[in-house]
């Protein structure tokens, strides 16, 4: 029976206030039942525009249906015919802007929770089945996959289900990329993503770690050990800085670095013998999801402060809703129009404070949005010990000096043309190595479309 209900089924969560202190997840997930009352406020639809929304053409549609009549198995084996990391994707996937934005539900009413559906789907498989998939016979063609973070491992599944003899080359002990080193613990528990791994290695994939392609082997060398198609999904791990007066004092970071030493070090834990910060007062600069995690994570380390610093209006912030909600709820304090001129330090060369100009919003600059205008004599100082610049990454540039016959854009990112192909015979790139810092779930689409033309192209050669 459907459900016409204009508001999404509640997600249950854990209480802000002792969650701020935790690194348990924060959404606790929908129970069968509520899966099912959600799905029933699904109509359908004929042409349905939420499939043309996700980046990895999730057949919405038809796995809610099955979720409606309560087999959540063949929910999950929709879900992934056409994408490998469901219960990856339905934690941080922005579907607001993707998938639901386009819910006809949405239109007097909140869409459809497709996100909260396709996490419940894949965590009850998880819990209920978790099979391995088998792996299918080979067709004995080598492939490398230069980076084991979303991209890499949906090219590398896509083309395991082809029959090639995959090998992902990950720089870091651990795979997984951003999802284990970037995103936080309370918002994608890296036991998810372990087992994500697990499920490629039974596919027949061969991960190895401590592997930085361009340092312990050239791409040149990977053909020469007989790999036909190298796909380099390597990620944007290369910080940004405002280079401002006193961005050398201890206490000063990177997002990229505050968030490795937190999850992927487990900073967290004290069992763990990890060197950070533990900070009393904290301004997190920039707007986007890797500021509110940077931001929350150091709330849950002990701060009894922390700001975002963001120089445009809360409603230009690109940050998801719910993370922006989130952070508030915990007890972080939004600064917004107000940008950093100087950071302050003591006669130790610590942070002790961090001077900052209000802003006002102006005409739209060349990316369509309002450009900040400092403000005269609007001058005021930030009491805090700890800077996180959060305020975007570009991708390293190692694989690139490396590879002879390699183009990149001037922000360092490859040059792909429409097959996902550089400008090197056989080296194909997708994600973040290609657009600079992005969302999950487009970094999964860029794998989907290379593997595909990887397979377009040795079958052709």
């Amino acid at each position: 029976m459907a459900n016409m209900t204009l508001v999404k089924t509640p997600m249950p969560e854990q209480d802000p206030k002792v969650r701020a202190r935790n690194f348990q997840e924060v959404a606790i997930g929908y129970t069968a039942e509520m899966a099912i009352e959600e799905a029933n406020r699904c109509l359908g639809c004929k042409n349905p525009k939420c499939v043309e929304g996700c980046p990895v053409n999730v057949r919405i549609p038809e796995f809610i249906k099955k979720i409606q009549e309560g087999d959540f198995k063949a929910a999950y084996e929709i879900v992934t015919s056409t994408n490998a990391l469901p219960a990856l994707s339905g934690r941080v996937c922005p579907q607001e802007s993707q998938c639901e934005c386009r819910c006809v539900r949405g239109v007097k009413g909140e869409p459809v929770a497709i996100g909260r559906l396709e996490r419940f789907v894949a965590d009850w498989y998880r819990e209920n089945v978790n099979a391995m998939p088998e792996k299918v016979e080979s067709n004995g063609i080598k492939v490398a996959v230069v980076g084991s973070g979303p991209a890499g491992l949906t090219c590398a599944s896509d083309l395991a289900k082809r029959g090639y003899q995959v090998t992902v080359f990950e720089a870091l002990h651990t795979a997984g990329g951003v999802l284990v080193y970037g995103i936080p613990e309370f918002r994608l528990p890296k036991a998810i993503v372990a087992n994500e791994v697990a499920k490629l290695v039974s596919q027949g994939v061969e991960v190895m770690t401590n592997m930085v392609i361009g340092r312990v082997l050239t791409i040149d060398e990977l053909f020469e050990m007989g790999y036909k198609a190298v796909f380099v999904g390597s990620g944007a791990g290369l910080p940004m800085f405002m280079n401002i007066p006193g961005e050398s004092l201890v206490g000063v970071m990177s997002a990229n670095e505050y968030l490795t030493r937190t999850n992927l070090m487990k900073a967290y834990d004290d069992s763990y013998d990890t060197p950070i910060i533990k900070s009393k007062a904290v301004a997190v600069v920039g707007g986007g999801n890797v500021a509110m995690d940077a931001a929350r994570c150091a709330m849950r380390l002990g701060a009894d402060n922390v700001y975002v610093v963001y120089r445009r209006g809360e409603a230009e912030m690109p940050a998801r809703a719910e993370e922006k909600h989130h952070a508030k709820e915990e007890g972080i304090e939004f600064k917004t129009l107000c940008n950093p001129v100087e950071i302050i330090g003591d006669e130790n060369g610590r942070v002790c404070g961090m001077k900052c100009i209000r802003m006002e919003l102006g005409e739209p600059d060349a990316s369509g949005r309002r450009r900040p205008i400092e403000v005269p004599d609007s001058e005021f100082i930030l009491d805090v010990d700890t800077v996180i610049m959060s305020l975007g990454t570009n991708p390293n540039p190692l694989i690139r000096s490396t590879t002879p016959g390699l183009e990149t854009n001037r922000k360092g990112g490859l040059i792909v043309n429409e097959k996902e192909m550089t400008t090197r015979d056989g080296v194909f790139a997708g994600g973040d190595a290609v657009t600079g810092a992005a969302t999950v779930i487009l970094a999964m689409g860029a794998g989907k479309k290379g593997a595909a033309a990887i397979d377009e192209y040795l079958k052709n050669k």
